[in-house]
């Protein structure tokens, strides 16, 4: 009985050996394995500051350009507009590369989007193309640039990643996608599944009816005019009076 119980105890003491050596292995592995992908992030951030610091101009001025650079920035998990608690200044990754706080660019655009919001906002209920905010904006520069003041261009990018900095502000502004088009909504509201199936509608012509939407969505005649008239109370669409039946029109198609 006890050479039995002592084979047992050998046994079980091998196993404890073998399975602390596989942890140890194991360890030693993932350790390794983390310190050639942390020096191999190393080499890629040192290789995309070169970068960066080579192409400062066309990074301020070029919009695609711009964009591209991002790209490359997110593809070696690095956010351009964050924080980094590396950077001798505490600012942000493109402020130590670029020697200025290119943040400012961003800041400031997402400013004049507010301004240019909050503007139409009782033309378009608070919901207006991202295209049409940056044809704005690039206009606007254009101009100033005859008065001798120089400013860069933006793009379709540049308006999205503004207004996404926009976010620690609240439920106030957002990017939305309706009928593969995004838009920039700048009323605190969320857009209810009703409206944007409505708006997703209008694509089309330019506006909807009651008759519309209860044949091609087969919904009852009370719920469309409740929408439509929940939809004019918010100023997201007009009122063709005149026409009948009666016509509810997009701010976007009326100019």
């Amino acid at each position: 009985m006890s050479m039995r119980r002592g084979v047992g105890l050998a046994a079980f003491d091998n196993r404890q050996r073998t399975a602390q050596q596989y942890s140890d292995l194991g360890s030693t592995i993932l350790s390794t394995h983390i310190a050639e992908l942390t020096e191999q992030l190393r080499v890629f951030q040192a290789a995309l500051r070169k970068f960066a610091e080579s192409h400062a101009d066309e990074i301020r001025s070029d919009p695609v350009f711009r964009s591209e650079f991002v790209k490359m920035c997110s593809t070696i998990g690095v956010d351009p507009l964050a924080s980094s608690a590396g950077s001798r200044k505490g600012g942000s990754f493109w402020a130590e590369l670029l020697g200025s706080d290119v943040n400012d660019f961003f800041f400031d655009l997402a400013v004049r989007i507010i301004e240019i919001c909050r503007r139409t906002r009782d033309e378009n209920g608070g919901l207006m193309l991202v295209e049409d905010v940056r044809d704005r904006i690039n206009t606007a520069a254009g101009t100033g640039a005859t008065q001798g003041q120089r400013a860069p261009s933006v793009s379709h990018e540049d308006i999205v990643r503004a207004v996404n900095t926009l976010a620690p502000l609240g439920e106030g502004f957002g990017i939305v996608r309706l009928a593969n088009k995004e838009y920039i909504r700048s009323v605190p509201q969320e857009l209810s599944r009703d409206q944007a199936v409505a708006i997703e509608a209008m694509q089309a012509l330019g506006y909807i009816t009651v008759p519309i939407l209860r044949d091609n969505l087969n919904w009852e005649t009370a719920r469309c005019i409740a929408l439509l008239d929940d939809m004019v109370a918010a100023g997201l669409v007009w009122v063709d009076e005149q026409a009948r039946p009666r016509e509810y029109w997009t701010p976007a198609w009326i100019r």
